[in-house]
């Protein structure tokens, strides 16, 4: 397959995880459709990197929102003629206590990270010729939790069940469908300008990790590369790969 002239969608992919792996498919050749909420920093990504070359078209859009969703699938389609690669990296967090946590707070974790790669992928799928992937992006939290983080928590085990549903249900059409559970990634310096920063991480922070040190939103982008390409990852379908630094597996 290779990524060279191929279509790919990118939710949440203005900043963060997000605003990494939007510009590791443009510069390996895609055309990247950026949505996101955040006019802003959509705004900036496109304008940077146009100006280097690539190919990168920003949708404001929502993936609470059905007929957001159904609208940039169909605008994709339509532009770029076929959806090779959906990333559903949108997502949202909250920390409350389980007692005093309203339940719209829940309901719109829910529907962001969990309905909303659903829909990405109902809406996109009727555009996905063969040999296309899905790769969903959940968290350790799937595996693991902090207190206080029940709704999305939840969410990221949803979505790693929904990830080997929609391998199965999608597999006669010849897509495949992945998950990625990322660890602790500073994501401080991949912001809008008017949010970036440089965080200062102590030897005991880094030392929580195997590998020596806290995860950077590249190490996710480059699994995103990975598993979109079928030429490299054609065998894998319903997987789901932990990347963070063997924290999860480090007893303390």
């Amino acid at each position: 397959m290779g990524l060279e002239n191929k279509v790919a969608i990118v939710t949440g992919g203005a900043q963060g995880i997000g605003m990494a792996t939007s510009m590791a498919f443009a510069e390996a050749g895609a055309h990247v459709f950026v949505v996101d909420v955040d006019e802003e920093a959509g705004a900036e990504l496109a304008a940077m990197t146009s100006a280097a070359g690539h190919a990168v078209t920003f949708i404001k859009g929502s993936v609470a929102e059905e007929d957001d969703v159904a609208a940039f699938c169909a605008r994709v389609a339509r532009e770029a003629g076929a959806i090779h690669v959906l990333i559903n990296n949108a997502g949202v967090m909250d920390t409350a206590d389980l007692t005093e946590r309203p339940m719209d707070a829940w309901d719109r974790i829910l529907g962001i990270n969990l309905r909303g790669p659903y829909m990405c992928a109902k809406y996109a799928a009727p555009h996905m010729p063969q040999g296309s992937a899905i790769v969903n992006i959940a968290s350790t939290r799937a595996l693991m939790s902090e207190p206080n983080t029940e709704p999305y928590s939840a969410s990221k085990g949803g979505l790693l069940a929904l990830t080997h549903s929609l391998a199965i249900s999608l597999a006669p059409r010849r897509i495949r469908v992945n998950c990625i559970c990322p660890g602790w990634i500073d994501t401080a310096r991949w912001k809008k300008k008017s949010q970036r920063t440089e965080l200062q991480h102590s030897a005991r922070d880094h030392g929580q990790h195997p590998v020596g040190r806290i995860g950077e939103p590249n190490d996710i982008a480059q699994a995103c590369l990975f598993l979109a390409d079928g030429d490299k990852s054609g065998f894998m379908t319903g997987a789901n790969i932990v990347i963070d630094g063997g924290m999860t597996v480090k007893m303390i």
